[in-house]
Order: structure tokens, then sequence, then C-alpha cells
């Protein structure tokens, strides 16, 4: 790899960790906050408040009590703030010219801190609205990710859809937003800077502005184990049946968890790749197919997604499932190992120029305990040997751990085959 810029870390007497990451030669700085929040913390009852809650965020500060007054005051600086939730962290992020690299911190520290939760009820419409493009005219749910979610992790935070359900979004009041921002925007997060900016100032700015109150790391029970494999159909009428395949996958601290990576970039990674020559050069069945891998602190996903043609679901299925097979009985070849490892040792360099990027690995391996800087994550993956990646095979790639979605218009018949192609896998 190239050198990659010096990080520099510490630990407030708060407990709260800033990182930052000198790039002298970049024209911009970046600023990431990263919490421990996210359904994975959440209750069937609560399912989607970190979501909502992260909207709530944009909505004013004490200083800039409304949304406008709050983007205005971020924009007037060159920045916009950003925000995402995931399944079991969040994250607000935002570049900015370097000169205005302090006041915009002071900025951001107070969307942690001082949010006034204005406008609750047009927000709430807001992410009504966004609830919806995942539902049906009847209200049923037909977003292939958060049905393989809901099977893969049945009853459990994880399988919770990130906005939440109808029903629980309407719940959540100003006291409900309280506690919960209470809760997690506490001295546990992670504030990480890159850019063209002076170490010592970036920390005393965060020191300065991030006055968060003590908090703990938030709880949450493991995943039961599965018996599958399951098949969730849902029937909708459009020009294409949405496919998902689901398997537990290592979590993020497991020795297998980088041969995992491994294993998903000899499935994705490029067009060379198994899925995409096999199910779009060869059999010319899919437009597109994918793979994504995502790791938690005690589980993991292996997902992969194909949308075809409503006759051709049992096809594809049949493809992907020997593709599967392939690489869990016979791992895949030294040159796959080999240029899957050396396209991610790649991006890690092609990161270092990125000052957000930086923010975003080194913020959410800090906020895991995760590998903490490119060249330890390539080394990692230098190490991973085709064994490794069979093994992993073997393990994830268990019909027991297996979750099956379709969203599509498919035939009794059909719907009958696959049943009996999962009773026969187990």
């Amino acid at each position: 790899m190239g050198k990659t810029p010096e990080l520099v870390r510490s630990v407030l007497p708060s407990g709260l960790r800033a990182l930052c990451v000198p790039m002298p030669e970049a024209h911009s700085a970046a600023i990431a906050v990263h919490v421990r929040v996210g359904p994975r913390f959440e209750s069937a009852e609560s399912a989607g408040i970190s979501h909502f809650l992260e909207h709530m965020l944009h909505r004013g500060t004490k200083r800039h009590p409304t949304a406008h007054a709050q983007a205005l005051a971020f924009e007037e600086l060159g920045a916009t703030l950003g925000a995402m939730t995931y399944v079991d962290h969040g994250v607000l992020s935002l570049s900015v010219p370097p000169e205005n690299f302090e006041p915009v911190m002071e900025l951001m520290a107070e969307v942690c801190r001082d949010p006034v939760f204005d406008s609750i009820e047009l927000e709430r419409g807001i992410v009504r609205e966004e609830l919806l493009e995942g539902l049906d005219a009847g209200g049923r749910c037909i977003d292939p990710e958060n049905l393989l979610r809901a099977g893969s992790f049945p009853d459990h935070g994880l399988g919770f859809p990130i906005t939440g359900t109808a029903e629980t979004l309407e719940s959540f009041d100003r006291p409900a937003l309280e506690r919960h921002h209470a809760a997690h925007y506490t001295s546990r997060l992670v504030v990480t800077s890159a850019g063209p900016i002076d170490p010592a100032q970036a920390l005393r700015a965060v020191e300065r502005s991030f006055q968060l109150p003590p908090g703990d790391d938030p709880l949450s029970r493991p995943p039961p184990p599965l018996s599958g494999p399951t098949f969730i159909y849902v029937a909708h009428r459009s020009s294409q049946t949405s496919l998902r395949l689901g398997f537990r996958a290592p979590a993020e601290h497991d020795p297998l968890e980088p041969a995992c990576e491994i294993l998903l970039r000899t499935l994705d990674d490029g067009m060379s790749t198994r899925l995409y020559r096999r199910l779009c050069d060869e059999r010319g069945l899919c437009y597109d197919v994918s793979a994504t891998y995502e790791a938690y602190a005690d589980a993991g996903l292996l997902d992969l997604a194909a949308e075809t043609s409503h006759d051709q679901t049992l096809a594809v299925i049949d493809e992907l499932v020997d593709i599967l097979c392939s690489l869990r009985d016979s791992g895949p070849s030294a040159r796959e190992i080999e240029k899957a490892e050396a396209r991610y040792r790649w991006q890690l360099r092609e990161m270092l120029d990125s000052p957000p990027e930086l923010t975003a690995f080194y913020g959410l391996g800090e906020l895991s305990g995760v590998a903490r800087t490119p060249e330890a994550r390539s080394a990692e993956l230098s190490a991973v040997t085709q064994a490794d990646v069979r093994r992993v095979a073997q393990q994830v790639f268990r019909w027991k751990n297996l979750c099956l979605v379709a969203v599509g218009s498919l035939p009794r018949r059909v719907r009958a085959a696959i049943e009996r192609r999962l009773a026969a896998l187990a």
C-alpha cells in the first residue's frame, strides 16, 4: 500500500473518542460522528425510532431552532449535513472548507447535543412517505431487504426494518425521542476528522464542542440460531420477481470474517466474478445480480440479490444454488483469491485520497474495534488462503442458515417447485 496518513487518536476525559487524519495535500476537510444506535438496539414496539431521531436531528438546535435555520448555518459555511441510520450504528457526516472547520465542528456538536425536536408531526409525515415506498397498496411489505432481514433474524433487532413500521412511527412523541437521544448520544460516540487540518487544533475543537453526558454502550442479545431453510413469498404485480438469498455469516470479530469478505468478492466484485459471469454473461437470466456482506457484533449476513422475469425465477435460483455449492465443495481458485485480494488492497489505497472515506473507515473501525488502519485491514486480507475461503463457504452455505425471499408474480407451480427444492436441500 501507499503511505497511510498518520492517525492521531485521543480519548477525552469524558470517554469520547476523537480521531484525526491529517492530509496536508487535500483541499477539503471531512467530519464524521459515529454512534451506537439503530434497530439492533430497539424493541418491536420502538422499531424505527433511531431512524426517526436521525430525521429529527435536522430540525434545528437551540441556537438554530428550525430546520431552515440549521441548514442555512451549515450551508453558509460550505457544508451540508448528511446522516444515515444503519442496522447497528448511525453516522452524521459532511465535507467542509478547511478554513471553516472549527465553526462547523461546533455546529455538528450542537446537532448531537442540543436538538430541539421541532415540528415532529411534519417530520412524521416525511418519514411516512419514505416508509410507504416499501409497502404495497394494501400496506404489506414488498421491500426484499426488509423481508430478508426479518426472515434471517426473526424476532430480533437485526431483523427490524430501519424505518420501523406504520404503527411504530405513529407512537413516537417528544418524550420517547428525548429518552432515545439521551441513551445513545453520549460520550460513547466517536468523532473523526480528516483533511488539511492540524491534529492538535482538531482535537481541541472536539473537546471544546462535544460536551456530552457520560453513557454506556447499549446492550442487545445475540440472535437465536436458525432452523431453515426459510421461504418468504409475497405476491406483487410487477414486471419482474425480486429474489434475495441470505445466509448467516461470521460476526465482525470472528477469525473467519476476512475470509468471508474474500468469499463475497469471488461472488461479486466486478463483471468477471462468478455471479455476473454465470447469470448475465453466460445465461442471460438477469440484467444485474449482486452480493453484499455485513458483519455485526455477534452475527453477519451474506446476501445475494437478483431480479428476473417471473418465468425464469426457478432457473435463477438453481444457478445461484449451483454457484454456492461449487464454492462450498471446491472453494475458489487461487487466481480468484489473488484477484479479490488485489482489488480490495487497491480500494484501500484509493481511499487514501478521500477525506470522507477515511473518516468513515476510521470512525467505524474505532466504534466497532475492528481493523483500525488500512494497513491492518490489508494485512488481514493478504493472510487469507484458499483453505480459509473454502472453510468459511462450508460454514456459511448451510441450508439451515438460508432465507429465500421472492417478491413478484409467481405461478403456483413455480412456488411449489421452489418449495420442493428447499425441502431437498434441507
